[in-house]
């Protein structure tokens, strides 16, 4: 197995960057959701998880951000960036199978979740600091779909981890740990259970909702103590920091 993509997201639910390299702490990769959305009249943290109110956060290069006003004219609401969140800062997520059934425009129900239960204080995570998918899974939820391939970056992964291995590996990863390269040590925690996000447009990259819909079909995996969810990919905690490049081997103990 080897690293097959590096990707970090300077602002939380803004288009990301793919790198060559990264230092890794237990904040995740360097530069990785440093900043993110308030909605000045919620305070909540702005998530595409909710597609209706957020999605054209999709549409802005995370490097590369307006400013706050003008961003505030785009998403159609007062908005601030912050590069701290708020104490017990929480985001909406809408039910998925809902927006499938009803569309990106539709007022459906929503959870509201705290951030980073598994990352460090004062970090944008909804979970946990990395996430990472293989290609093993990419290929089968493209060979499942309608179009016969899916992209890495509806997922919004940190890493792609080059597998041989049919259908989702990755399942069978939660608990164990993760070597990549010479330093950096991941402790997979828990299978990644997918939103909205996956099918909306990304940048120039248009709608897909068999990005979800064949994920929901395919691969439903228990999340703690959740009924099996539509999941892609796994979340995970950094045990040893260090240096990870494109390439690098990954090894699974």
């Amino acid at each position: 197995m080897n690293v097959e993509m590096l990707r970090r997201y300077p602002v939380k639910s803004m288009l990301g960057e793919e790198i060559a390299q990264s230092e890794v702490t237990e904040r995740g990769l360097a530069g990785d959701r440093a900043r993110a959305v308030l909605d000045v009249a919620t305070g909540k943290i702005a998530s595409a998880k909710n597609p209706r109110l957020w999605r054209d956060l999709l549409t802005i290069e995370g490097a590369c951000v307006p400013g706050d006003e003008e961003l505030s004219k785009l998403l159609g609401r007062e908005v601030r960036l912050i590069d701290v969140p708020p104490e017990g800062a929480e985001f909406e997520r809408s039910v998925p199978e809902r927006v499938l059934a009803e569309g990106i425009e539709a007022e459906v129900p929503h959870t509201v979740g705290t951030l980073g239960a598994a990352s460090p204080a004062g970090t944008f995570f909804d979970f946990a600091p990395v996430h990472l998918i293989t290609t093993s899974a990419l290929r089968r939820i493209g060979a499942l779909s309608p179009r016969g391939h899916v992209e890495a970056l509806r997922y919004r992964p940190n890493l792609v981890v080059g597998t041989d291995a049919e259908g989702f590996p990755e399942n069978a990863w939660v608990g164990r740990e993760l070597h990549v390269g010479d330093d950096v040590v991941l402790e997979v925690v828990v299978a990644s259970p997918r939103c909205a996000v996956p099918t909306l447009a990304h940048g120039a990259l248009g709608r897909d909702a068999d990005a979800l819909r064949t994920v929901a079909r395919h691969n439903r995996v228990p999340v703690f103590d959740l009924a099996p969810q539509p999941c892609a990919g796994v979340y995970a905690r950094v045990a040893r920091p260090g240096r990870i490049r494109k390439g690098d081997p990954v090894g699974l103990a």
